[in-house]
């Protein structure tokens, strides 16, 4: 006997949006079904026309309604939603409620990477870190937050521009890594040619109108220095943990003092520090000297939660749109960066240095 359409519905509960990560049955997208016999028919209304990530409906729907008693074959169309869906859509996502301003779960634990100077390794460490949560099992999204010196899409290998449903914004995704950048909204490489309260505002935007979802963690890479974006992210988010990453040199650990300061001075607390570029593998030659990063931590009463070597590996995977810690996992940077995130998990809910308030 063929499926009744009760059995078809059940079935495609097991049919995840990609990017919502949510059961299309629940979301309203299964726009119709019909069933011929063996034959059965799924129509799933997307939110907007040419989905990149169609094929991932196909897979799951063939997958899932295929394997039912009586099903012989099985085909799927696709169809756009009309706006009221859209709108219906996106007050179902936010919890029946037009709900403004910032769009993070209150349990999300925010963790912004810092610098006090570009060149360090901090994008490429952030991108790592991240994938190593996410391996762990940490529902885990990447907020891009360096606006000038974006550069996270291209080491996640992310290429898909962000989906915008009824005015809110649907990031990429990589797996189930979450990632916005405002590199998804520029053309051919452009520049960023903003001012201070435009910073702000795109900063405000990306935590306000994106729906990141049911995230456990969110990672910031913030833009070296102490300039505008990083006095807007501790104004958004006060309750940010900040880890400040150097390298061994004490030139490069001075600098990282002014970042660690500036997040205090802003509300933010300090997670701890990592020190990147350690060492070379293989030699252990310290190519840029030593004890940086035991330096900064005494210096601003935070732990030091790792040393991460210095790795040609690192800098290929990230060129090719690939983690190192998923490519070789055994290699000593990779093992670094792993141990890093677990220490950073371990902290979680554990006493954090003192913030202290903006000063004025």
């Amino acid at each position: 006997m063929p499926p009744s359409r009760d059995d078809v519905l059940r079935a495609l509960e097991r049919v995840i949006d990609p990017e919502l990560k949510r059961p299309v049955t629940e979301l309203g997208m299964v726009r119709g079904i019909e069933i011929e016999r063996g034959a059965v028919a799924v129509t799933i209304a997307l939110t907007v026309a040419g989905c990149p990530l169609r094929h991932s409906f196909q897979d799951q729907v063939r997958s899932a309604v295929g394997t039912l008693p009586g099903v012989d074959s099985v085909s799927l169309d696709f169809d756009v939603m009309s706006p009221d869906e859209k709108t219906a859509l996106v007050t179902r996502l936010r919890g029946g409620v037009e709900k403004r301003g910032i769009s993070l779960d209150p349990s999300t634990r925010v963790i912004a990477v810092a610098s006090g100077k570009g060149g360090v390794g901090k994008s490429s460490l952030t991108a790592n870190l991240a994938a190593a949560f996410d391996a762990l099992g940490d529902r885990t999204g990447i907020l891009d937050a360096d606006v000038y010196g974006h550069s996270i899409p291209h080491m996640l290998g992310i290429h898909q521009r962000p989906i915008v449903v009824d005015r809110m914004i649907v990031p990429p995704v990589r797996g189930d890594l979450k990632l916005m950048s405002i590199g998804f909204f520029l053309e051919d490489n452009a520049p960023v040619m903003w001012r201070g309260p435009m910073l702000h505002k795109a900063l405000e935007q990306f935590l306000s109108d994106v729906h990141w979802g049911e995230l456990e963690t969110l990672i910031v890479d913030m833009p070296p220095g102490t300039g505008d974006v990083a006095i807007s992210l501790g104004q958004l988010l006060p309750r940010a943990e900040v880890l400040v990453v150097t390298t061994p040199q004490p030139a490069a650990q001075q600098v990282a003092v002014r970042a660690a300061d500036m997040a205090e001075r802003t509300g933010m607390r300090l997670l701890g520090v990592v020190e990147n570029m350690s060492y070379l593998v293989g030699t252990g030659q310290e190519l840029f000297g030593s004890g940086g990063g035991e330096e900064l931590a005494r210096a601003i009463g935070a732990p030091l939660l790792g040393r991460v070597p210095l790795d040609p590996r690192l800098r290929e995977c990230a060129d090719a749109g690939e983690m190192l810690v998923e490519v070789e996992p055994n290699s000593e940077a990779a093992t670094a960066i792993r141990d890093v995130a677990g220490r950073i998990r371990a902290r979680r809910g554990a006493e954090i240095v003192r913030s202290l308030p903006l000063v004025s």
